[in-house]
């Protein structure tokens, strides 16, 4: 029987999120004696735990099948081994957001990645950094650094920095400033683009429908709630993402109905407000835990 073997972060911050979406999917694994391998139990797809930017090496290498790591990660590897291509991104995934950007001291008259052509760019991402510089048609000197690539500038290493940026709160410490944006990215589902069998294929649309369903689930929510016969319509349409509410008589209640939605988009405090406003009632939001179409 074909197993799908699947390499996620062993630590780090996608780490975590990356084993629970799994098993929102109905996966359960054994731990091995050295934990970085995990037997599937009741699904055949098997876990290797390793280092992030080992997990696109391994998809290229033909060591397992699947692999969940950041599009910048992913992006950089394939620039470096194989021209920009070589792997195919199934899903994005809704964790592990970051951006990449361009930094300068303060004192910098910098206003943009142009006035960086010919400078010196420290970096963890030399291949991602020099191919979207030059998409803006900027030439620049890269400086490859593993780590504290903030430092580089007040070192006298490089004129800028290229690097992951959350909150900023490392930039300023470093007197630093954000200058522009260069790339955004999420962590995503990928596959080699070597051919699959049948067997291994139909397993991974098995499980790409499992995944599309927990995903799914996670931007929906269930509202139940009570209204009057008439405003049914409207209160519909007050429902981000609705469509074909189930609604139900409601039991000595004569011209008043129970209408339950799933909404697929988000539902803030001003749709409540205004659901309330249009005559209903007994307004109940809930989490989806699973979906499937």
């Amino acid at each position: 029987m074909s197993r799908i073997r699947v390499a996620i972060q062993k630590s780090g911050r996608l780490s975590e999120s990356s084993l629970g979406l799994l098993q929102s999917c109905g996966l359960r694994f054994a731990k091995s004696k050295d934990k970085l391998f995990w037997y599937g139990q009741d699904f055949p797809v098997d876990l290797l735990l390793v280092r992030d930017d080992d997990i696109p090496r391994l998809l290229l290498d033909g060591v397992c099948e699947l692999g969940i790591v950041g599009q910048n990660i992913a992006r950089e590897v394939m620039l470096e081994r194989n021209g920009g291509s070589g792997l195919e991104e199934l899903r994005p995934l809704q964790f592990g957001g970051c951006r990449l950007s361009l930094a300068v001291p303060e004192a910098s008259t910098a206003s943009s990645a142009k006035d960086l052509d010919g400078a010196r760019i420290a970096t963890s991402y030399p291949a991602l950094t020099r191919a979207l510089l030059e998409e803006q048609g900027v030439s620049a000197r890269i400086v490859e650094l593993s780590g504290s690539v903030e430092i580089a500038p007040g070192l006298g290493t490089a004129d800028a920095i290229s690097d992951l940026v959350s909150t900023g709160t490392t930039l300023r410490a470093n007197h630093l400033r954000e200058l522009q944006e260069l790339f955004r990215s999420t962590a995503a589902l990928y596959r080699s683009a070597a051919p699959m069998s049948e067997e291994s294929s139909t397993l991974l649309d098995r499980l790409l429908a499992r995944l599309d369903g927990v995903l799914q689930a996670q931007e929906c929510k269930y509202v139940m709630l009570h209204a009057p016969r008439d405003q049914v319509d409207t209160i519909t349409a007050l429902l981000p993402g609705a469509e074909h509410p189930s609604v139900m008589e409601l039991e000595g209640t004569p011209g008043r109905v129970a209408l339950h939605a799933v909404c697929r988009e988000t539902l803030f405090w001003e749709h409540l407000e205004a659901l309330k406003g249009a005559g209903a009632t007994a307004i109940l939001v809930l989490p989806v835990e699973k979906m499937l179409a």
